[in-house]
């Protein structure tokens, strides 16, 4: 085989290695993309949220109340990182999340303090900063709103607790603001 030859072919292959890369990486994006169009599901977390986005300030999330369920989004580390959650407002305004025995959730350690994350709440996205609340008047405020809300969002599998029911030791909360 002629020098030329080898190179000719080096160059084919190059070429080849290369494609089959760039291919490769083309279709873990756009399966990523629609892996995130269906999920999160029940309980299989997904990626990106998306959405109609609501970009103006929020104070009072009342309306969180409505939805059964709101979903976030993360980073954990550069991939985004969505779940399901019970979500509920109190009286105020103020949102909060919900997060039974969430010492064992993979999410709940990626939050750091003013966490920035997007909520989809009936299908529109908000920009939000997330932190955990560990102040024990504060939980039991959030822990009541909840209580509140799923006397009216119980399931089947999920049952409504007691309306005077206490709040769990291993219960976690995490409030919502804006970063609008």
């Amino acid at each position: 085989m002629s020098e030329e030859q080898v190179v000719a072919r080096n160059s084919k292959v190059k070429v080849l290695v290369g494609g089959s890369l760039a291919a490769l990486l083309a279709i873990g994006i756009v399966g990523f993309i629609i892996y995130s169009a269906t999920c999160p599901c029940v309980r299989t977390p997904g990626g990106f949220l998306f959405g109609e986005s609501n970009n103006e300030p929020v104070s009072d999330w009342s309306f969180a109340n409505q939805v059964p369920l709101c979903q976030l989004q993360i980073y954990a580390g550069i991939r985004p990182h969505s779940i399901n959650l019970n979500c509920m407002s109190t009286p105020e305004g103020e949102m909060y999340l919900s997060c039974s025995v969430c010492d064992t959730k993979y999410w709940a350690s990626k939050v750091g303090s003013d966490e920035v994350g997007v909520m989809r709440l009936s299908g529109v996205t908000y920009p939000v900063y997330v932190n955990r609340i560990t102040d024990p008047a504060s939980m039991d405020r959030a822990w009541r709103a909840r209580v509140a809300k799923l006397q009216i969002y119980q399931a089947l599998d999920n049952p409504a607790p007691d309306p005077d029911a206490e709040r769990p030791d291993r219960w976690w909360t995490f409030q919502i603001t804006s970063r609008s």
